[in-house]
Parts: C-alpha cells; sequence; structure tokens
C-alpha cells in the first residue's frame, strides 16, 4: 500500500464533552460524529499540561514539556527537539499548516518543515484575522473558521499529486472570546442549555488552592466574555447561584455557535475528501490541545487535573487500516501521537523522533490487542499563579480508578522565586465511586494504602519520564532547557 495521507484538524480548548460522539448532552456535532463512526473514538486520551502551547509542543515532539523546553503560554518552540513533520517530510511527504500556530512569535519560532503555511499570530482574531506567512503579513476578510478551511482545501487542489500528503487544519475555535458567525446565531439560546450537575459547586472538600483560582463562571466571566451586561438584580453576593445560571447560558450558547462553525467546516473537508479517489487512504484527525471547563464545578477555562480539563477529544478515521465504530478505551496521552501517525505511516518512529517520550497505539487502532500500554498516566502542570487564573502549580497521577495530585505551589522552583505563602496540598479521588471529583478524600485513614501505593508510582512514572519531583523552593530542576529558562524569567 502506499503511504496514507493524513488530514490533521487541530482545535483550541474544545471539551469532549460538547461532541456529541462523546455523549454531549448540550450540543450535537454531526460531521465531527462522522469521524467517530467511520473510524475510531479514544475514550481515555489525556494532555500532559493543559494549557495551548504547551500541548500543542507535545503533540507535535512526543515530549513532555520539561523535554521540548515549552511549559507554558510565555515559552518559544524549541526545535532542537525533532517533530513528526520534519519525520513526514524527510520521507517525502507534501506539508501544509494553516490556522493558530501558537508556539512563539519570534522568527525562530514560527513553523518549519512545512512546504506551505499561513497562520495567526498570537491566538488569532475570528473577524478579518491577520495571519502571517512566509512572505509575511496579510488580512484575511471573512471568519477566520471559513478562512483556514478554505486555505486547506485550495491547497488540497494544487498541491503536488504525486507525493502522499500531511494537511495541518488549526482552528482558532472554540477558544475564547467567542465569537460566532452569523449563520449560526439562532442556535442554542440562552436558557435551553442543561447545567452541569457541579455549576453551584461550593468546593468545600477541595483544597485551599480552589479559593485562590480566578476561573469562576458567577464571579470572574466578565461582559467581555459573555457580551451582555449583567443585570443589577444579580450583582450580590447572596444571588451567586443565579449569576452563575445566568452567566453559564451565555457563555455556553457563544461557545456552542463557535463549536457549531467548526463542525460545519469539518463536514466540508470531509466532503471534498470523499469527492477524490483518495479517501479510503487519507488518515483524518480531530483533536483539541486540551479539554475545557463547560461550568463544571463552577469553572470556565482549563489547567487543573480534573478530567474535564484533562481530557482530550481524540478521533481518528483511516478506512483502509481502521474498522468503523472502533473504540480504544486504553489510557493515552498527547505524547503518544506523533509516535502513532509515524507508525501508520511506516515511518520508524525511535529514528525519527530520539527524543520521543510516547508509544505508538497504532496497534489498538487496527483493533489488535495490547498487553503492555501504560495503566497509568503523568500530568504537570508548570505556570504557577498566573496573572488571569491564578491556578497553583501541580503534577498528578491518574489511573483507571484513581488520581493523586499534589498542588506544590511554586513556579518552578528557581531559587527565590517560590510564593511560600502557600503550602504543599495533596488530594485524592476516587474515580470509580466520585467520577465527578467533588470528594477529596486524601485524610481518609482507609485509604492510606491506595495513597502510598500511588506516590509511589508517581515517583517511578516522573523517573520515567526524567522530571523530578518538587524538593522544594531552591532546588532548580537540573534538565531545564533554554525555553524553560526563558519561561522561567518571562514578566509574569
Amino acid at each position: 500500500m502506499t503511504k496514507p495521507n493524513i488530514i490533521f484538524i487541530l482545535v483550541d480548548d474544545h471539551a469532549p464533552h460538547a461532541i456529541s460522539a462523546y455523549g454531549s448532552r448540550v450540543n450535537t456535532t454531526p460531521h465531527i460524529d462522522r469521524i467517530a463512526h467511520q473510524g475510531a473514538l479514544l475514550e481515555s486520551m489525556f494532555c500532559t499540561n493543559s494549557i495551548c502551547t504547551p500541548s500543542r509542543a507535545s503533540i507535535l515532539t512526543g515530549t513532555y514539556s520539561h523535554v521540548n523546553g515549552t511549559p507554558g503560554i510565555f515559552a518559544e518552540f524549541d526545535y532542537r527537539v525533532p517533530t513528526f513533520v520534519a519525520g513526514l517530510r524527510e520521507h517525502g511527504y507534501a506539508t501544509a499548516l494553516y490556522g493558530k500556530w501558537h508556539l512563539g512569535e519570534s522568527a525562530s519560532a514560527r513553523p518549519r518543515d512545512f512546504d506551505d503555511w499561513l497562520v495567526f499570530p498570537g491566538q488569532g482574531a475570528y473577524i478579518d484575522p491577520p495571519m502571517i506567512g512566509p512572505d509575511g503579513e496579510r488580512t484575511m476578510r471573512g471568519y477566520a473558521t471559513d478562512i483556514v478551511t478554505d486555505l486547506a482545501l485550495d491547497w488540497m487542489s494544487r498541491r503536488d499529486a504525486e507525493r502522499p500528503f500531511a494537511l495541518f487544519i488549526h482552528h482558532k475555535a472554540p477558544h475564547a472570546p467567542w465569537i460566532p458567525d452569523d449563520k449560526h446565531l439562532d442556535m442554542y439560546p440562552a436558557g435551553s442549555i442543561p447545567e452541569p450537575a457541579t455549576l453551584h459547586d461550593d468546593h468545600r472538600t477541595l483544597g485551599a488552592w480552589s479559593e485562590r483560582t480566578t476561573m469562576s463562571v458567577a464571579d470572574d466571566l466578565q461582559e467581555r466574555h459573555i457580551k451582555e451586561p449583567l443585570p443589577p438584580e444579580l450583582m450580590g453576593p447572596e444571588q451567586r447561584e443565579q449569576r452563575a445560571s445566568w452567566k453559564y447560558q451565555r457563555y455556553m450558547r457563544d461557545y456552542l455557535q463557535v463549536i457549531q462553525a467548526v463542525d460545519d467546516n469539518v463536514g466540508r473537508v470531509l466532503d471534498r475528501l470523499a469527492a477524490t479517489e483518495e479517501e479510503q487512504n487519507t488518515i483524518v484527525v480531530y483533536m483539541s490541545d486540551q479539554g475545557f471547563f463547560l461550568g463544571d464545578h463552577g469553572w470556565y477555562d482549563k489547567r487543573l487535573m480534573f478530567e474535564q480539563s484533562l481530557q482530550m477529544p481524540a478521533l481518528i478515521r483511516w478506512p483502509a487500516g481502521i474498522a468503523p465504530r472502533t473504540t480504544v478505551p486504553d489510557i493515552l496521552t498527547n505524547v503518544d501521537i506523533a509516535a502513532t501517525l509515524l507508525d501508520l505511516c511506516g515511518i520508524d518512529a525511535a529514528s525519527a523522533l530520539p527524543a520521543s517520550q510516547g508509544h505508538s497505539f497504532a496497534a489498538q487502532l487496527r483493533g489488535e490487542a495490547v498487553s503492555d500500554r501504560p495503566d497509568a498516566m503523568y500530568y504537570r502542570y508548570w505556570e504557577h499563579d498566573d496573572p488571569n487564573h491564578h491556578v497553583p502549580a501541580h503534577y498528578g497521577i491518574r489511573t483507571r480508578t484513581h488520581k493523586l495530585i499534589c498542588y506544590y505551589n511554586d513556579p518552578l522552583g528557581v531559587p527565590g522565586a517560590s510564593d511560600r505563602r502557600f503550602p504543599v496540598e495533596w488530594e485524592l479521588y476516587d474515580l470509580a465511586e466520585d467520577p465527578q471529583e467533588v470528594h477529596n478524600v486524601i485524610d481518609d485513614p482507609n485509604r492510606s494504602g491506595i495513597v502510598l501505593e500511588l506516590r509511589e508510582r508517581l515517583g517511578q512514572l516522573q523517573a520515567h519520564y526524567g522530571d523530578l519531583p518538587y524538593n522544594g523552593p531552591d532546588t532548580p530542576h537540573p534538565d531545564w532547557g533554554e525555553g524553560v529558562q526563558q519561561f522561567s524569567q518571562s514578566p509574569r
């Protein structure tokens, strides 16, 4: 068989529970669902650092943030760590990228290994977005999600047909501020959207850190987010629950309308592909760079190791190699994606990605039994107490049944940089008994055995990935690369 083509659709902040193939209660996504129904749905795909820039770097390189030097949004991608795109191009692939890059603003951090590319500066804009390419910057007229798809479809029609291709379609949507296009403004009207069971969670069983975060739907979503002034009668502290419900409806209305434009454009890509002879041998991937809180625990945004932020939607269709309605229950991470795509293309991942820390899950996509998959994943969020959301630095382990999290409340362990106001805090969640993660049972004496076991396994994962545990504010990480040092010195 000739090498398969790849169409990789990456979106920003699309939670799995806003995709109907994942059982959404709030919207329907018929075109995204086509990928799941005609291919594979990954049930347990997790990000290793739930924030845009780090996740994108991990997807490209198959490495954790402390290896690729991209731990937070202030970091720039370090090309000394190879990407799977370079591996594809070295093996004859035509490559193109359109849309959101978000891996640095300097010339040295711009896209490489693409035959053609045009990307948004920074987060990008929804309406008439500026875009940067090899020849400089220009303003594109129209709606960003449509524009990115137009560029991708145009490239498909003019590319070198003698070469296999890898096309990367990176949408800004559904990242804030949520600005829908005109055609979807009547969908999901305020008042019609089901609330999550934990919208009014009071966080009494969480750690003290939860009182410092500023991701509350009730208190932290501003008029600039929801684009409607809050009624005066909802402003008082005694109206907090009513205020949360009012803001939730407007936040979700815009968020879901923005997703609907993505779904429409996924349909355009699938329809174009179906009109060619290459559909059977083209891998189509739909993925978000992390999950997102949709009012869960009363929050919006991401960053935390709770399920709604941690889980990534990941759907893969390849008619020639993946049976319809395949499901993969294994624990996977964004670090596994690079090796998997190279493997599916018949390229040796170990040679193309010598720094890779991921494992190919190509066998699972083919429906083969695999006995040596990891049964736990390691997570680390580095960007301590960022000025917008004030989420503490933390790391943890997630198994099939439990989640152990350590909030070590230190920026990066840089000498003198620690915020000593807050102590180290631990949390334990029993995912079988408490899937909504509202009961921290770290102090339950009956759980002391599982706590010891998980702490030991956490240490083993840190040793395996070469990421040292937190040992106090004056113990810097010995393996930090240039990118991480730059991040630690960036303005906060």
